[in-house]
């Protein structure tokens, strides 16, 4: 018995022993390729923290974060001792992990967009390193580490999740006031259908005369909205692949639609169909195309009554046809030869039947156009067989140096129109001047240079007006009550050297401007930026309302800037509304000291400012760009708004160019006394190059370029006659990824409460679609809040319609809670402001999507209409 149980024993000890050997050799299998992974993720830890421990060293000499160099340097450490397969590596990249994260949480509190550039690329080298701990010498089990590596993916998860949670930046202030009976609606005259349109209209650019962008159609609303279907489109086959961005706002009169094309071809429309009427083409060559191919409108004009030619028999609209649903006046139709002299007084016989109602634009090339806007054929009484050059008197004047592009504004039979002078070439390009022509035979009646501000008598022979001066490329507005004019001023060129400006540009340049439409001299005026050599001139249309006050209301006029200050204006006199604006002082030094004004305009009424960046807001997708970002700030001279440029190092520039508010401009509701502003949040980076560099460089004006190289405003403009070009980084972006600089949103849209100046709701606008590092499109329905360039409408029905974004779609937002409840996607960027009309009872919301070459969107021709179901609605 003794001998068996020895034996059984023997046995058992065998098959024990052969077990361990088994696991042992399973053990050392499962090691070696373990060894091999840890020795992998170490080699990555070890390269990460190399590159932000030297990053990081540079930083902290620059007087930025110690993190980098701290975190990279244990990192480094870290990386060794994995390679080396010692569970001190994996404990050190704890340290790291904790201390990231208690670092991001101090930087970032509960600002999402913070935390992702500062633990993303942290929080996945911590999974890979608890995967291969149960490798590393006295490391955990398996099971331990695979769990923790399954909690960190786990909060990898979330995180990601986290960045679709809508509303993110919401914020919701007040109440948005109800709907009054009472409109603040404003009285600019009722000569022109501009001046009050009809319900179903939308006969300016900015709807009316008084640009408010609100439509009193209320057919579509927050119930029905989401119905909302493609009744029409039109392409105009004017599709450009240089520059394009055509920013274009259709007109719609009585049964017709009317815009213009990148290139200024005019094109009537069926408001009901989108079948084609008409179309006239101005010719305009592609080398006159500025800094963008931009037609934003044009402008409607009847003749008046006692324009006409009074030996004309008389006929009412029915008997022309009611060409215009705004017009009941009596009209010649004798048949008699018309004089088609440009200085004719009055429209002849042939003339009142085919130019009663007129299309007026602007060209590229630096022309106004006016045509019949029943046919198409121009008004051979006005100009030169249809059309006027503005250029005469300007001296020399290169292809796309000046080009209107913006709709010209008629104010008591008064065509007034500024134009653009392409920015960043010369310090003396061609005049800014303004000029004003009979609505009817385009005789010059005046001409107001800035250059030389008390003078408004045409220049004639060899004569020209001053170069280099101020000039309106934006919309103005009128008032054909008052008989005033209202000029948002450009700056001096060159935009970002000021010493050789004369005082009269100094005192003028960037400002708002009331101009006397009978003598074309200024009534009043304000500046909103002193000695401008940051690019903040006035680009948004001005917008006129009755402002409510103690004392009752005021005709005001609304005007938002590129810094975000939004003033309001008695438009009579220019006092100031709301509270008024103050003097502050400003950062001095930089290239200039003894031109920096010391104080400059602050508006008290309400702002669409940010606060001033700091070194923790610069951001990237991961900790390498964002540290990139961070040296970049550094390296920088930053003092606040109102940074002096500077020769010895970059600058950063905040708000940019693009604003704050730029074209797109404003709408107001007149019966909730409610402002709609859409904004920009984007610095620029900036750097003034020496001449000698420049010249090495090959930054020279337009004129001679070999061919137009494109890009963004300022991007290594020559500035020639000045000892400084300029390059310009607008929108702060990491050369490497296409990515801004700055954390988002870089875009907003606010409803502000018109008579206080409060902000009443505020939130990001656009997602991140249509966006992504170099150029990829991510198809991510994330509201990160892109730049936009464009404006809204509103509607009575309660209702915000808006493009504008980088994501290519068009949403509409309910007034009262700011939130987008539909949305469409568009084929092409829809960098434009919308318009709203009614026609046969349906209401139709339409948006011209031609994309934008600087907001990178794609290009396209298309002119789209949104309206309900046949029958819905009505």
């Amino acid at each position: 018995m003794g001998s068996l149980i020895a034996s059984e024993y023997a046995v058992i000890r065998q098959s024990i022993s052969h077990s361990r050997e088994s696991s042992v050799a399973t053990t050392t299998s499962s090691g070696g390729a373990g060894s091999v992974f840890a020795k992998l993720v170490g080699i990555i830890v070890a390269l990460v923290g190399l590159a932000l421990g030297a990053g990081g060293a540079y930083l902290a000499t620059l007087g930025g974060s110690w993190y980098y160099l701290v975190a990279g340097v244990l990192m480094l450490i870290s990386g060794i001792q994995l390679f080396r397969g010692k569970v001190s590596g994996a404990v050190i990249y704890g340290v790291v992990f904790v201390g990231t994260f208690l670092w991001a949480a101090w930087e970032s509190g509960l600002n999402y967009w913070r935390w992702i550039p500062r633990l993303d690329v942290v929080l996945i080298l911590a999974i890979l390193v608890a995967l291969v701990t149960p490798a590393l010498k006295d490391g955990p089990t398996r099971k331990t580490g695979f769990s923790l590596a399954g909690v960190l993916f786990l909060g990898l998860i979330v995180a990601g999740a986290l960045a679709f949670v809508p509303g993110r930046g919401y914020q919701h202030l007040e109440d948005v006031p109800a709907v009054a009976d009472e409109s603040l609606s404003t009285d600019v005259g009722d000569a022109q259908p501009a001046d009050v349109p009809a319900d179903g209209d939308w006969a300016a650019y900015g709807r009316d005369s008084a640009a408010t962008r609100y439509s009193p159609a209320d057919q579509i609303t927050p119930d029905n909205v989401g119905d909302l279907e493609v009744a029409w489109q039109y392409r105009t086959g004017d599709i450009l692949d240089h520059r394009w961005g055509a920013e274009t706002t259709p007109l719609k009169v009585g049964d017709d639609v009317f815009l213009c094309t990148s290139r200024n071809i005019l094109i009537s429309l069926n408001a009901a169909t989108g079948e084609e009427n008409w179309r006239y083409d101005p010719v305009v060559s592609e080398d006159a195309i500025p800094y963008t191919a931009a037609c934003r409108g044009v402008t409607y004009y009847e003749v008046p009554e006692d324009r006409l030619d009074p030996s004309a028999e008389s006929a009412t609209a029915d008997e022309q046809g009611e060409q215009s649903a705004a017009t009941d006046t009596q009209e010649g139709d004798d048949g008699t030869a018309g004089d088609d002299t440009p200085q004719q007084p009055a429209v002849a016989a042939n003339e009142a039947q085919t130019c009663r109602a007129r299309i007026i634009s602007g060209t590229l090339d630096g022309r106004i156009i006016e045509v019949d806007a029943a046919t198409g054929e121009p008004c051979t009484d006005f100009g030169d067989n249809g059309q006027v050059d503005i250029k005469r008197n300007m001296g020399e004047t290169p292809p796309g140096y000046v080009s209107i592009n913006s709709a010209p504004v008629v104010v008591r039979d008064i065509v007034v129109t500024g134009h653009q002078v392409l920015d960043g070439q010369r310090r003396y390009p061609p005049s800014g001047v303004i000029k004003g022509f009979d609505a009817v035979t385009g005789e010059l009646q005046w001409a107001w240079d800035a250059g030389r501000p008390d003078q408004s008598e045409p220049l004639t022979g060899d004569e020209t007006y001053v170069r280099g001066s101020p000039n309106m490329w934006t919309t103005a507005a009128g008032d054909s009550k008052l008989g005033l004019v209202y000029l948002p001023m450009a700056n001096s060129a060159a935009d970002y050297w000021s010493s050789s400006r004369t005082p009269e540009e100094n005192e003028w340049a960037s400002s708002m401007v009331a101009l006397d439409v009978e003598t074309g001299l200024p009534k009043w005026h304000f500046q909103t930026a002193h000695k401008d050599v940051w690019d903040y001139d006035p680009g948004s249309q001005p917008t006129l309302i009755d402002f409510p006050t103690g004392n009752g209301k005021v005709p005001a006029l609304v005007m938002p800037t590129k810094q975000g200050d939004i003033y309001v204006f008695n438009r009579e006199t220019g006092e100031l509304l709301g509270g008024g604006a103050e003097e502050r002082p400003v950062p001095q030094g930089g290239a200039e000291p003894e031109q920096r004004s010391e104080t400059q305009p602050f508006s008290l009424y309400a702002t669409l400012r940010q606060p001033d960046i700091d070194e923790k807001d610069m951001w990237g997708m991961t900790p390498f760009d964002q540290l990139f970002c961070r040296i970049q700030y550094r390296q920088a001279s930053w003092k606040g708004m109102y940074t002096p440029p500077t020769a010895e190092q970059p600058w950063i520039q905040y708000t940019g160019y693009n604003g704050g508010s730029d074209w797109g401009s404003v709408a107001i509701d007149p019966h909730r006394g409610v402002i709609i502003a859409n904004y920009n949040d984007m610095p620029n980076y900036n750097e003034l190059v020496p001449r000698d560099v420049a010249n090495k460089l090959g930054w020279v004006p337009r004129e001679e370029q070999k061919e137009d190289s494109g890009g963004a405003e300022g991007a290594g403009d020559p500035q020639a006659n000045t000892p400084y070009a300029i390059n310009v980084n607008a929108g702060w972006r990491v050369p490497y990824t296409g990515m801004l600089c700055k954390q988002p949103p870089y875009g907003h849209i606010r409803a502000i409460d018109l008579a206080s100046g409060d902000t009443l709701w505020d939130r990001p606008l656009g997602t991140a679609r249509a966006n992504g590092p170099w150029g990829i499109r991510s198809g991510l329905p994330i509201d990160i809040g892109t730049p936009n360039n464009g404006g809204s409408v509103v509607t009575a029905g309660g209702l915000i319609f808006i493009a504008a974004a980088t994501d290519d779609l068009i949403r509409a937002i309910d007034i009262e809670s700011g939130k987008t409840i539909w949305q469409a996607p568009l084929p092409a960027g829809g960098q434009a402001n919308p318009m709203v009309y009614e026609a046969n009872g349906r209401q139709y919301v339409v948006i011209v999507a031609t994309g934008h070459h600087f907001m990178e969107t794609p290009t396209g021709d298309y002119v789209i209409a949104y309206a309900l179901p046949e029958g819905e609605g009505s």
